[in-house]
């Protein structure tokens, strides 16, 4: 008889435990979520720096990317064919990252446009007030040269420094078309 006056307590002791992992599953979850949806800025600054440090990612490369959850569309262009693997396989590899699409475009090996490279990547860093950006390891300004149209892509700290790099590519001979897809981002200052 005693057993039956125990049931009851028993049965809410366990409907109370049911309902506290309930709500401590719910709660983890949103946690999970809210941590998920704060790592996707240092996430993309992550994939931002892996790419930057890949073996032989120059100036004459632009490699792009845009993070949708979990999935990174890689795009751009570059020259070696080793260089576009290596990017999707480095972004793989990192932490937070489950699909990677690479619509990288590997430039056709051309004579012609290796010395239009040399001769713009000459134009824009040997010019006094431009050439503060070829002291990165990566120079933030890339020149791309396909079929002799240019493309300078990348980033500046001022809207003059775009326009004098997209006149100094311009005078450049043999240039088919430029395109000067410079972003400006201004400098910040130290006191900021």
């Amino acid at each position: 008889m005693h057993r039956f006056r125990a049931w009851p307590a028993v049965l809410i002791l366990l409907f109370a435990g049911v309902q506290f992992a309930f709500a401590t599953q719910a709660t983890a979850a949103n946690r999970s979520q809210k941590s998920e949806d704060r790592s996707s800025p240092s996430l993309s600054r992550e994939i931002h720096h892996q790419i930057l440090l890949l073996p032989f990612y120059s100036v004459f490369d632009s490699i792009n990317f845009t993070l949708e959850g979990k999935k990174v569309t890689l795009t751009g262009q570059v020259l070696r064919h080793s260089l576009k693997e290596s990017a999707e396989a480095t972004v793989k590899s990192i932490e937070g990252v489950s699909v990677v699409v690479n619509q990288i475009e590997v430039l056709p090996s051309s004579a012609s446009d290796d010395e239009l490279r040399r001769a713009v990547y000459r134009a824009l860093y040997e010019d006094s007030t431009l050439e503060r950006y070829a002291i990165q390891n990566v120079p933030p300004v890339h020149i791309i040269v396909k079929g002799g149209n240019v493309m300078l892509e990348g980033s500046v700290e001022s809207a003059s420094d775009k326009n004098l790099a997209g006149t100094r590519a311009a005078s450049v001979p043999n240039v088919a078309g430029l395109r000067n897809n410079l972003v400006v981002h201004p400098k910040e200052s130290a006191a900021e």
